[in-house]
């Protein structure tokens, strides 16, 4: 378990006077919706978000550090989705924006996806949601408002580096540039990776994710609204488990599917999740990230190859890691061409911006077995799509 940083010790100290809160959990949330008010009128919502931070401060290894983590989460979305109401409520205009041929990058985390959205984000015509957007999502901000919620995305990306230094390393964040829809999506599995709340994955994989997509819609209207029309180019892994969700609120959309061995993907993936819990959780159990993670991410596999079924051709892509992982300068004008985009010399003179590795940051190495998991075990929960990928790989 990697070593707890000086300042997440001290920052865990400051927090423990309110530490006893998570024992009403409930009083907590009636104080969050008493400062966004227009939130207690969006009732569903907010009862989801209730009973996620009644789950959330059940967590007996959750730090202090950990309890504010869920809080902030639960604010934030709240106070998105009562500012998004609000402004379509104002200009009834917003939900006529046309979001025309997106393309959204999808595929199990840890293959590419990243990158792969990064080296989209490298054309004049296509526009990706930046980090501070998806925290603040507004329309055209004041350069006052700018200046406000990129420092507040600066601060966030900064406390991160800070409590866990290892993160950057792995899945480095910027405050400015292309991020991924999970920061805007309101129900995904992503709390598992800040705390172990039992009976999650249950009632996550029941939920009707056809809302959501309206409302990840809604949230690039208005981020469109005023502003110059351009392509959208959008990713997340989370949205492999609702491809039907999504297709049925973009219809026109083309789905970019990355690939890569599973094997390397879970054991890459544990990795990030035992950085980034190690600020929420102490002691943190890696089996328990094992077991968990194998079976959210066979599980989300298994839904996007039921749903790959009636994707028609012409909206999917698969790009094998190869692509970009060995060979970006020679797969990025392949993946351009796949999605009907133009690779010009200008964007092929950025390549280097997104395919470098940070200053500063080490190579990630991970091993399997210190999740209590097997290679065998993997593949066999991966069995269905070991065979795709390996027709992707030949193709």
């Amino acid at each position: 378990m990697p070593a707890t940083p000086l300042a997440l010790t001290v920052a865990n100290l400051l927090l423990r006077p309110g530490f006893g809160a998570r024992r009403n959990p409930d009083r907590v949330f009636d104080r969050i919706i008493a400062a966004t008010p227009q939130a207690a009128g969006d009732r569903p919502f907010a009862d989801d978000f209730r009973l996620l931070l009644r789950d959330w401060s059940k967590d007996a290894g959750l730090t202090p550090v950990g309890w504010a983590s869920g809080q902030a989460h639960v604010r934030r979305q709240l106070r998105n989705r009562a500012r998004i109401r609000a402004l379509l409520s104002q200009h009834p205009a917003i939900e006529q924006e046309p979001i025309e041929r997106p393309v959204f990058v999808v595929g199990l985390p840890r293959t590419a996806t990243t990158l792969t959205h990064g080296v989209l984000s490298l054309a004049a015509e296509h526009r990706c949601p930046l980090l501070w957007e998806l925290l603040t999502p507004g329309l055209e901000p004041t350069a006052a408002d700018r200046a406000k919620a990129v420092t507040a995305a600066r601060r966030m990306v900064g406390a991160i580096d800070l409590f866990a230094p290892g993160f950057r390393d792995i899945h480095p964040l910027d405050p400015e540039g292309p991020d991924e829809c999970t920061f805007a999506l309101p129900h995904t599995v992503m709390p598992l990776s800040q705390v172990r709340i039992a009976g999650f994955p249950a009632r996550h994989h029941e939920r009707d994710f056809v809302p959501d997509y309206r409302y990840l819609k809604q949230v690039f209207q208005v981020l469109q609204y005023g502003r110059p029309r351009r392509r959208w180019v959008l990713k997340s892994p989370m949205h492999l488990e609702n491809l039907d969700a999504l297709r049925t609120v973009f219809p026109d959309a083309t789905v970019v599917w990355t690939h890569r061995d599973p094997v390397t993907v879970v054991a890459s993936f544990c990795s990030l999740v035992e950085h980034g819990m190690a600020i929420t959780v102490r002691p943190l159990d890696l089996h328990g990230i094992g077991a968990t993670w194998l079976d959210v991410l066979s599980r989300a596999m298994a839904r996007g190859l039921a749903a790959r079924a009636s994707i028609p051709p012409e909206a999917l892509v698969d790009v094998p890691y190869s692509w970009l992982g060995s060979n970006p300068a020679d797969g990025a004008p392949r993946l351009y061409e796949s999605i009907g985009a133009r690779w010009t010399s200008a964007t092929a003179a950025r390549l280097p911006e997104i395919t470098a590795r940070p200053k500063g940051t080490r190579a990630h190495s991970y091993d399997l077995a210190r999740y209590g998991l097997t290679r065998e075990g993997v593949q066999a929960a991966f069995a269905d799509y070991n065979s795709l990928r390996t027709e992707v790989d030949q193709s």
